[in-house]
């Protein structure tokens, strides 16, 4: 069975966190936010379930 994930791009994922782009990266490089998913070398996705848990327990994610 293959199970099938959205996929959330950075300025819906911004929507949702309302930080700047700057901030948001910073906190990727820091493994603070979810880490992305390279589609292409520009395509740059985040999955929507790694979205979701992370806004239901944002320390999860804090190291």
């Amino acid at each position: 069975m293959i199970l099938s994930d959205a996929f959330v791009r950075l300025p819906e994922l911004l929507e949702l966190i309302p930080i700047g782009k700057t901030t948001w990266w910073q906190g990727v490089k820091n493994k603070r936010y979810p880490q992305p998913i390279k589609l292409g070398p520009r395509i740059t996705v985040w999955r929507k379930s790694d979205i979701q848990r992370f806004l239901d327990n944002p320390e999860h994610w804090q190291q």
